[in-house]
């Protein structure tokens, strides 16, 4: 795993992108993730992405790094972007949201030391590039996804490209998905405003980890840890993220 100490600094410097990406034309419609094919030169940009900004920068977890040079990120942008897709960089979707940055996808991975038996709940399933990289480390995948035309383009794409073990919803996630509950573990790739939602611990196993942002503007990324006498919670390295949206914003 990465060495945390060092994590703000690379954290400050490559990765306070996730809010949004100026520089590029409006996106286009999610129905475009599907319009980029496979390059003879996709490959090859993976492996240079795995070893340049993911194993130098400290991930550690060989499950995480195959699963990164795997999964075809340039299936996941918009098909404008495409050149764009293995460069350490969010970029946008549609709808106002990103995709995160190949290296914070692969920290968070990191972070819940994903295991072949485990369940994962994702809250925030966007274009479902990191359902996809979970899908690869972990046994089974449940992901949510607020905006619909997002949700179901994912869900789209992802079964086109066999992911059979991820299962997808939309909704707002704050409450979780309790008829599949409990997990092994919960990630978040949107930032609820001041904590994370009640029902989301609630779902989480004891042992099980829950990786999210937090905050407003600039946030925290941390980790909770669930044991039998409750929480226990570390602070990662500030990143923003986009917001989490629906209940989330409505607490006070």
């Amino acid at each position: 795993m990465a060495n945390i100490k060092s994590l703000s600094f690379l954290l400050l410097h490559g990765l306070l992108g996730q809010l949004g990406v100026t520089g590029h034309p409006r996106s286009p419609m999610p129905a475009e993730f599907q319009a980029v094919v496979q390059g003879p030169n996709h490959e090859a940009r993976r492996r240079e992405m795995v070893e340049g900004q993911l194993r130098e920068r400290g991930i550690r977890s060989e499950a995480v790094l195959s699963a990164m040079g795997k999964v075809p990120r340039h299936r996941f942008v918009p098909s404008d972007l495409g050149g764009l897709a293995y460069r350490d960089d969010p970029l946008p979707i549609g709808q106002g949201q990103t995709i995160s940055q190949p290296y914070i996808v692969a920290l968070m991975t990191e972070l819940i030391e994903p295991r072949k038996q485990m369940r994962v709940l994702e809250i925030g399933t966007g274009s479902g590039y990191q359902a996809a990289v979970l899908a690869e480390c972990v046994g089974e995948v449940d992901t949510i996804e607020v905006v619909p035309e997002l949700g179901r383009a994912a869900a789209s794409l992802l079964r086109e490209l066999g992911y059979r073990s991820v299962h997808t919803r939309i909704g707002d996630g704050y409450e979780g998905w309790p008829e599949r509950a409990p997990f092994d573990a919960i990630v978040l790739t949107a930032a609820p405003p001041k904590r994370i939602p009640g029902p989301l611990l609630d779902q989480l196993k004891v042992g099980g980890r829950l990786v999210a942002p937090v905050g407003r503007g600039d946030q925290d990324l941390v980790r909770i840890t669930r044991t039998e006498k409750g929480f226990t919670r570390e602070v990662i390295a500030p990143v923003r993220f986009v917001p989490m949206t629906g209940k989330a914003q409505r607490e006070r």
